[in-house]
């Protein structure tokens, strides 16, 4: 069913279900007629019954008084039955046969009755019967006044004939026109269908054209657009992701090619050679935070990040990063207060993000550096200050950035991911991470406090 093109299933659909409307249609129409025409019947026996009861009441015949005008040969007739049930007159071709039972005649003298009979004497249809009671010559009597039910079989089959006939024209008519209006519906998707194969990474900007008919095509086209610029900003994104990590993996890499070929060339003595080795095992140890750095955010854009949930004491945390620490930040104060607050998170990942914020308090903060745990809001936060000068105005806001940094110049060292992988790390626990400048520099990060 489902490689059926769209066009024909809509038509298919529409069909049956103009089927079913047309069948329940017609239903209706036929039993309403029915019953219409029952009830003229039951109408014209009444109207009958009456003029034959003022005749016989007056002493008439019912053979020989109504000459024809009530009681229509072969297709209507009369019959007068006294109380006990015996037939005291009929019309042709009824004879002396009873048309009703006695039980029948005894139930009309309490009212009138009506009797669908299948088959009467010397008629060769069913009939529809009214029996009223009448008083002759001050005697109590039923008048029974019948037709034939053939004039009401023959409208009803007459019309089921042209339903039969018009209803399938009908339903094959509703059916063209619904494959018609699907084609023409599904002509503005094949539109964006041909528009959205010619679009890719080297066109961008392009869109899927968008009717303005305010239905569902329209909805789809916007949507399918809000998509496209997604995706085209995460390709950009991606982009300048992949030109700054390039960017920032030349400048190590140019530096350890020349300081290699110093030593190879020009390194004279023990003491030159070993230099050059030292230099170059600080840009190999530069490449190696960075490649790491670089795959922690790509593992996180695709939502892979490992985690090992623990109970950590915020306390031990802080000490076991500012022991790693110690030495680089001789000369400097640093001081902690965990407040014996413990959070369900990865350990070795808080310590990553709280060293990069570290490593930053100690590249551009002043000499003193608190790490401080806070429950607010349902939340912990853990705080990274220091007392140097504080962001640039305006950075604050691009700081969580990839490769964003304070200097433009990016001349004070490391590639601008520190604080990316601080909030990247800070979202895969449920949490996030911000920053502040007011007499120096806030960072922190807030984990939920059932993380």
């Amino acid at each position: 069913m489902s490689r059926i093109p769209i066009r024909v299933r809509v038509a298919a659909a529409f069909a049956v279900a103009m089927a079913a409307v047309l069948a329940g249609a017609a239903l209706f129409l036929y039993v309403r007629l029915s019953s219409h025409l029952l009830t003229e019947l039951d109408n014209d026996l009444q109207l009958r019954s009456q003029d034959l009861a003022a005749l016989v009441s007056k002493g008439g015949s019912l053979t020989r008084d109504s000459g024809g005008r009530l009681i229509e040969r072969g297709e209507s007739y009369a019959q007068l039955v006294g109380a006990d049930g015996r037939v005291l007159e009929a019309t042709r071709p009824l004879g002396g046969s009873r048309v009703l039972a006695a039980a029948q005649v005894r139930a009309t003298l309490r009212g009138p009755v009506y009797v669908d009979k299948p088959f009467v004497r010397g008629l060769d249809e069913s009939s529809r019967v009214l029996a009223v009671r009448i008083t002759r010559g001050g005697k109590p009597a039923v008048l029974l006044v019948g037709a034939t039910l053939g004039n009401r079989a023959e409208t009803l089959g007459q019309f089921r004939d042209e339903l039969l006939i018009t209803g399938p024209i009908a339903l094959l008519l509703a059916t063209v026109i619904g494959y018609l209006l699907a084609g023409v519906s599904l002509r503005q998707v094949e539109g964006m269908r041909r528009r959205a194969a010619e679009i890719s990474a080297k066109t961008p900007g392009e869109r899927l054209p968008v009717p303005d008919s305010g239905d569902e095509i329209e909805r789809l086209g916007v949507t399918l657009n809000e998509m496209l610029d997604r995706l085209e900003t995460a390709l950009e994104r991606e982009r300048r992701f992949v030109a700054d990590a390039g960017h920032e993996l030349r400048t190590p890499l140019a530096l350890l090619r020349t300081e290699l070929e110093v030593a190879l060339r020009q390194a004279g003595s023990e003491e030159e050679l070993r230099e050059a080795i030292r230099r170059s095992s600080v840009e190999t140890d530069r490449l190696g935070r960075l490649a790491e750095d670089l795959l922690v955010i790509a593992r996180a854009d695709g939502n892979e990040l490992p985690l090992r949930r623990e109970r950590v004491k915020v306390d031990d945390l802080f000490a076991s990063v500012l022991r790693r620490v110690e030495g680089r930040a001789s000369g400097k104060s640093l001081h902690a207060d965990g407040r014996g607050v413990e959070v369900q998170a990865d350990r070795l990942r808080l310590e990553q993000a709280l060293g990069n914020l570290i490593d930053n308090a100690l590249r551009y903060g002043g000499n003193g550096i608190r790490l401080e745990a806070i429950a607010h809001n349902g939340s912990t936060e853990l705080h990274v200050v220091d007392d140097g000068p504080g962001f640039p105005n305006g950075f604050v806001e691009h700081a969580f950035e990839r490769f964003s940094r304070a200097d433009p110049a990016r001349g004070r060292g490391g590639a601008g991911l520190g604080l990316a992988i601080v909030r990247t790390i800070a979202e895969a626990h449920g949490g996030s991470a911000h920053a502040a400048s007011t007499r120096g520099a806030d960072v922190w990060i807030s984990l939920p406090t059932e993380s």
